[in-house]
C-alpha cells in the first residue's frame, strides 16, 4: 500500500542557466512537476509513493521516467503515449530566485490522461491522495483527476490539494477558479499560496480568507498557507500556528519551495493523523518544512534537489 499517491503533471523545467560563449542563452533540462516535486520530499523521508500522469514517449517523457524510479517513486500509474509530447516549461529566474514560466503545452502528454487509463488498485490503496489544480486545466485529464479522487475517497484516503495557479494556461480566469474551488470542496488538507488565496476568496487579508474558505469548505481539516519569505500558517480547528521563513540561506531558483513545503506537511500528517496535531506539533510541522523548502531554493530544480533530514536538522539547529 502506497502511503502517498500524487496525479498531475511531470515535466521538464528548463532553467536559465547563464549564456554560452556566443551570448546565447543556456538552459539546465530539471524533471519537475509540482505533484511529483511532493513525492520525490516524501521519498527522501522515507515514504512510499506512487505517481499518475502521463508523458510523451519521447527523449524527456524516459528520461522522467527514469528520474522519477531513480528518486524511489513508483512509475506503475505512468503512462507513455507515442501520440503526444511531453509538456516542457521555460523558467526565468529573477535576481531574487523567484520565477517566471513559459509553458510548451497546447496539448502536452499530462493533458491527455484519459480516466479509463488509471490504475484503481493504486489510486485505490493510496493512504493520501495528491493532486494540483494542472491536471484541471482541460479533458480528459479533468475528468481523470475527479474520478480518481472518487476512487482514492471509497478507498478510505486523505484528499491533499494544492491549487498551484498558473494563469497562462487556463482559457480564462472564472474557469480557473471554478476548477480550483472543485479541488477545494473534495480535500481534507489545502496546501495554497497567499495569493491564491486572496484569488480564491476575494479577502486581502489572510484571516478572511480562511475563514470565507473554510465556511464554504468544511471539509477541509487542515488549511496551510504559505507566504514565501513571510514563512506559513497552519490553521486546524481553533489553533493558528505561524513560523517565520529560514532567511538565511539565498535562493536561487523558487521553484519546488512550495511543493518541498506539503510533502514536509504530508509526512507530518501520515506521522500524527489529522487528529493527532496539537500546537507543538503544528508548529514543528511548519518549522521542519519552512527549513526543508528553503534549503530547495538554494539548489536549481526541484524533483533532484531535495534535501535529506541531516540538512533539514542542521539549518533548524
Amino acid at each position: 500500500m502506497p502511503d502517498v499517491v500524487a496525479l498531475g503533471e511531470l515535466l521538464v523545467d528548463f532553467t536559465s542557466g547563464g549564456e554560452s560563449g556566443q551570448g546565447n542563452p543556456l538552459f539546465e533540462a530539471n524533471p519537475g512537476g509540482a505533484p511529483c516535486n511532493v513525492l520525490a520530499m516524501l521519498a527522501k523521508l522515507g515514504h512510499r509513493t506512487a505517481f499518475v500522469g502521463k508523458v510523451g514517449d519521447d527523449m524527456f517523457g524516459r528520461m522522467l521516467k527514469s528520474t522519477i524510479e531513480e528518486a524511489g517513486i513508483a512509475s506503475d500509474g505512468l503512462v507513455l503515449d507515442r501520440q503526444a509530447n511531453t509538456t516542457l516549461a521555460f523558467v526565468k529566474n529573477a535576481p531574487d530566485g523567484d520565477r517566471e514560466f513559459s509553458f510548451y503545452r497546447d496539448p502536452g502528454a499530462d493533458e491527455l490522461l484519459r480516466a479509463d487509463e488509471l490504475r484503481e488498485e493504486l489510486v485505490s490503496r493510496a493512504r493520501i491522495f495528491h493532486f494540483g489544480s494542472l491536471s484541471l486545466t482541460r479533458e480528459p485529464a479533468r475528468g481523470a483527476t475527479r474520478r480518481a479522487v472518487r476512487m482514492a475517497k471509497e478507498g478510505g484516503a486523505m484528499i491533499s490539494f494544492d491549487p498551484n495557479l498558473r494563469a497562462s494556461l487556463w482559457k480564462s480566469m472564472d474557469e480557473a477558479k471554478e476548477q480550483m474551488l472543485w479541488g477545494c470542496s473534495v480535500c481534507d488538507v489545502l496546501k495554497i499560496a497567499e495569493e491564491e488565496l486572496a484569488f480564491l476568496t476575494g479577502c486581502g487579508e489572510i484571516e478572511a480568507g480562511v475563514s470565507a474558505m473554510r465556511e464554504a469548505y468544511p471539509g477541509i481539516r487542515l488549511l496551510l498557507v504559505t507566504r514565501g519569505k513571510d514563512g506559513s500558517i497552519a490553521f486546524m480547528g481553533d489553533m493558528r500556528v505561524s513560523c517565520p521563513a529560514y532567511l538565511q540561506v539565498k535562493a536561487v531558483d523558487t521553484t519546488g519551495a512550495g511543493d518541498t513545503f506539503c510533502g514536509c506537511c504530508l509526512h507530518a500528517v501520515l506521522e500524527h493523523g489529522l487528529d493527532g496535531f496539537d500546537g507543538e506539533k503544528l508548529l514543528g510541522m511548519l518549522r521542519f518544512a519552512n527549513a526543508a523548502a528553503g534549503l530547495v531554493t538554494t539548489r536549481k530544480g526541484a524533483i533532484r534537489s531535495m534535501p535529506d533530514v541531516g540538512e533539514i536538522d542542521t539549518l533548524m539547529a
